[in-house]
């Protein structure tokens, strides 16, 4: 219920706040330039906003316990081994956080590199070898410093505007055909008009959401590239190879998923945001 409602929360937060640039700005959405205008506002607005509070909203979400002081050896580890890697890549040290899952995960976020989370489900830490621990640490180390979550919340602003923009075109069209072959020439309707927009904001999205999913899996080669120089080729490999044999219980919501460093699996691979870890193993050991 909690996850609910903070995502309800935080898309009314972004519709108000894209409502409220729109009025300054004084778009007009009946011209071309304005559609556009408004669209790579909501688009744009609505990727930033989730980026500015992700770290926010992830703790909320999973859940997540911030480390500041640790309990015991394995935390204190933990803490250790985030500090070190860190300091390899030149990045501030990141907030460290650990979420009860009994599946094996972990994930990054944050707006920025030198403003980041780190988090590791409880099932991983305590389930897995240090140097499997270790070598998942570097991959998600390695997604901030190559400023992943920036870099796909562009790439996600740019595919909404396309969405928001093409969607609201292709029915305008419609609308426009609609009216010229009708005797009284009232085109569909508010409400039609509304709902055929709604089904082409679906069939755009499921187009987007391709290309998002195409970049996210190729920022997951890259960091278990990083991974790899960080704790060792072999390390990465134990543990992605460790992922494949680890639970699935407690897995993330889909809200989160894209954030995990194992991802969700899917019958269609061209909409999963994690390569399969079989592939992720065999282009390490090709290296």
């Amino acid at each position: 219920m909690n996850r609910i409602f903070l995502l309800i929360a935080t898309n009314m937060a972004i519709l108000l706040v894209a409502s409220i640039v729109m009025s300054i700005l004084g778009v007009n959405t009946s011209t071309m330039g304005g559609l556009l205008v408004f669209a790579a506002i909501f688009g744009f607005g609505g990727a930033f906003i989730s980026l500015a509070i992700s770290k926010w909203m992830a703790k909320k979400t999973m859940g997540c316990e911030v480390i500041t002081t640790a309990r015991d050896n394995t935390e204190r580890w933990l803490i250790e081994t985030v500090a070190r890697q860190a300091k390899q890549v030149g990045i501030n040290m990141p907030e460290v956080a650990i979420y009860q899952s009994e599946e094996f995960n972990a994930f990054a976020t944050g707006p920025s590199k030198n403003n980041a989370l780190v988090a590791v489900s409880s099932g991983l830490l305590y389930g897995m070898t240090q140097d499997e621990t270790e070598a998942v640490l570097a991959h998600e180390i390695s997604h901030v410093a190559n400023g992943d979550m920036v870099t796909l919340t562009l790439i996600q602003g740019v595919v909404n505007t396309f969405v928001i923009f093409a969607a609201r075109v292709v029915a305008g069209i419609i609308d426009n055909f609609v009216s010229s072959n009708d005797e009284e020439g009232e085109g569909l309707g508010m409400f039609a008009y509304m709902g055929v927009v709604f089904v082409l904001d679906m069939l755009f999205g499921i187009l987007a959401s391709i290309v998002v999913a195409y970049f996210s899996r190729i920022r997951e080669y890259k960091a278990d590239e990083g991974g790899a120089r960080l704790a060792g080729k072999e390390k990465m490999i134990a543990a992605l190879d460790r992922l494949r044999q680890g639970p699935e219980t407690g897995a993330m919501p889909a809200s989160m998923s894209a954030l995990g460093i194992a991802g969700k699996k899917s019958m269609a691979e061209l909409m999963m945001s994690h390569p399969p870890l079989e592939k992720r193993i065999a282009a390490l050991k090709a290296q």
